[in-house]
């Protein structure tokens, strides 16, 4: 499938930004709304980490990047976009108002996609003119490296936009990971949000700071999940008997009063001042800046070593590099 010629992108901010340089270096012309006076400073910044890091992934000449035009007006970003995609802050009130005014000017075929982190499509659509075109596109920082995007359809979705949806973000190296029933917050950010909790709790207990919280990720069992994910990995964990062994192995353990899921700790001024500081310590020697570009290329290397044996992420990118052979 040829590209399109045009995304627009509504909100300018990390997310938004992170949007905008994955299609542009995939070779799209975008189109950014957002208000903010430093919007076009930000998307460029975003931009320039992008150009350094997604080439870095890839064999071959990544698609002559596309045009970028920062508009004044929503409605001169949002005509003749086949893909738009919604990035404003989490506000269902905010969120209804912008779709309202992206659909009195867009394509009626466009893929309006959302990048909420938590709302159901189902919410967005409430009140929308034309609730078919609108889904949810919820994507991972950056989004211009990491291939994940959750879609997400209510009943009131078409299954045209769905399936085109899906297309276009695989036809710009992405994975889209089509979500079964519409349910808050989506897949990802609920297991996220499992592992914050329990991560807030050791810190106000005094169990760790935030750097050895870190530490147990970074060194354990955060590179069994970049290549194998959560299931896989227990299999693996079960030994030859698998997964029904494994089960039964530590499925007791679940009765066990280890968790504090249900419950999240006020996040009182002592506490935000604790986990600040800790954080401070642990990273304040670097700026932003500094710590994306970090990250950055610990993504690339990691992304790209996956890539050798097509698991995980780097499947994603071979998959990608393959179909842009196909397409010279």
């Amino acid at each position: 499938m040829s590209a399109p010629t045009k995304a627009a992108i509504v909100g300018g901010g990390v997310i938004g930004g992170g949007w905008a340089a994955r299609f542009l270096l995939n070779g799209w012309d975008v189109a950014v709304f957002d208000p903010d006076p430093e919007a076009e400073r930000k998307i460029r910044d975003v931009l320039e980490n992008a150009r350094q890091a997604l080439p870095r992934l890839y064999d071959r000449t990544l698609p002559d990047e596309g045009a970028l035009t920062v508009c004044n007006d929503l409605r001169e970003a949002v005509i003749g976009a086949q893909w738009i995609q919604e990035s404003t802050p989490e506000r269902l009130d905010l969120k209804h108002n912008v779709i309202s005014e992206i659909q009195k000017h867009s394509d009626p075929d466009a893929v309006l996609g959302s990048s909420t982190s938590g709302f159901k499509p189902s919410a967005l659509q409430e009140g929308a003119v034309d609730p078919s075109q609108i889904l949810v596109a919820h994507p991972f920082n950056p989004v211009y490296l990491l291939p994940l995007v959750e879609l997400v359809a209510s009943e009131q979705t078409s299954d045209e936009i769905t399936q085109k949806a899906r297309s276009l973000l695989e036809s710009v190296g992405m994975k889209p990971l089509v979500v079964r029933k519409e349910i808050d917050a989506h897949i990802a950010d609920r297991l996220l949000e499992a592992v914050w909790r329990e991560a807030l709790w050791l810190i106000k207990d005094g169990i760790c700071t935030t750097e050895e919280l870190d530490d147990a990720i970074r060194y354990g069992f955060g590179l069994r999940w970049a290549q194998m994910g959560l299931f896989e990995t227990y299999r693996i964990a079960g030994g030859e008997a698998g997964m029904k062994h494994f089960l039964a192995q530590f499925g007791p353990a679940l009765e066990w009063p280890w968790t504090k899921l249900m419950d999240v700790p006020e996040l009182t001024e002592e506490l935000v001042r604790r986990i600040a500081a800790q954080s401070d310590t642990q990273s304040g020697h670097m700026s932003v800046r500094e710590l994306e570009r970090l990250r950055d290329s610990n993504l690339v290397g990691i992304i790209r070593a996956l890539k050798e044996t097509g698991s995980g992420a780097g499947g994603t990118v071979l998959s990608h590099e393959n179909e842009l052979e196909r397409q010279d």
